[in-house]
């Protein structure tokens, strides 16, 4: 799915930043993300959990069933740089994600 030319690094730093720009701006439930990346459950899950890697907090709001995740701080990430920038972002990723 991704361009071949692009490191493994940056495209998973690229990915965390597309899920957490996703659920920032309301795609916020790992099947909401999978239906608008394509994203296997497991890898958005995995990408959830290594957001505090970039200490970016995503905390999980209500229950499991129909709870959702939430950023809730960005950590050294300029979300606005992210927003700016979604489309690369998209373009690295191989993905064309409309929100």
């Amino acid at each position: 799915m991704t361009d071949s030319h692009y490191s493994k690094t940056k495209t998973s730093f690229y990915r965390r930043l597309l899920v957490a720009h996703l659920i920032a701006t309301g795609t916020h439930t790992v099947p909401a993300i999978g239906t608008a990346t394509g994203m296997p459950r497991r890898t958005i899950q995995d990408t959830i959990n290594a957001l505090a890697e970039l200490d970016i907090d995503c905390e999980f709001i209500g229950a499991t069933k129909d709870g959702h995740y939430q950023i809730t701080h960005w950590g050294p990430i300029d979300r606005h740089w992210v927003s700016s920038h979604i489309a690369h972002i998209q373009y690295v990723l191989g993905y064309s994600i409309n929100d």
